[in-house]
């Protein structure tokens, strides 16, 4: 799908590759910035379907614009970064950064990319209609993400198809998807075999 994009990047390279990118996509660069403060401000005035962040900007970390960012004009992130070390995208797991592009970039792998966030996001928003706060929704988001991958082995279903099958359970069971998420991961943790009251807790 053609998607409006916010590129913030202080390497010009890497934003006209990134730029030839998408629109070889169909989408559009609304606007490119180098910094996260301007970040921050393009993002409230433009409203952008998807923000592309490199975690390196000369006026901070990327993972922390993706915070504010998150806090004040929720939208999907992409993570550009060169950093794949488990402290950098457990960092931006928490700040809610939905995707990630490993620096150089293969233009094949943005398209699913920017699918993938959005489709995030939009499960995010869905996480966050049932919680009140932002650290709270966060933390439920972790938990369903979990459940999710735990549901895709176990069943063998595609990443959407296990939210749905979350949210169809939330909403038959008339519980909040964190805590059906929870009654499925506690099946995983007992194990299938050894635990029938918990596998029927999370399935029925």
């Amino acid at each position: 799908m053609p998607y409006r994009v916010l590129i913030a990047d202080d390497s010009e390279r890497s934003r006209a590759m990134l730029r030839q990118a998408l629109e070889a996509l169909g989408s559009r660069v609304v606007e490119e910035c180098a910094s996260g403060r301007e970040a921050v401000r393009l993002a409230s005035a433009l409203k952008p379907d998807v923000v592309i962040l490199a975690v390196g900007l000369p006026d901070g970390s990327g993972i922390d614009t993706a915070r504010t960012i998150m806090e004040a004009h929720p939208c999907p992130i992409v993570l550009l970064t060169s950093h794949t070390d488990p402290g950098t995208v457990e960092g931006a797991r928490e700040t809610g950064v939905m995707a990630y592009l490993v620096k150089p970039l293969r233009p094949e792998e943005l398209g699913p990319t920017l699918v993938l966030a959005v489709s995030r996001f939009e499960e995010f928003q869905e996480i966050r209609r049932e919680n009140a706060g932002l650290r709270k929704s966060l933390e439920s988001r972790k938990t369903i993400e979990r459940a999710k991958g735990f549901l895709m082995k176990r069943e063998g279903l595609s990443e959407a198809e296990a939210f749905r099958k979350i949210q169809k359970l939330s909403m038959d069971r008339r519980k909040p998807m964190a805590d059906i998420a929870e009654a499925l991961l506690l099946v995983e943790d007992h194990g299938e075999d050894r635990s029938p009251r918990l596998r029927r807790r999370a399935d029925s």
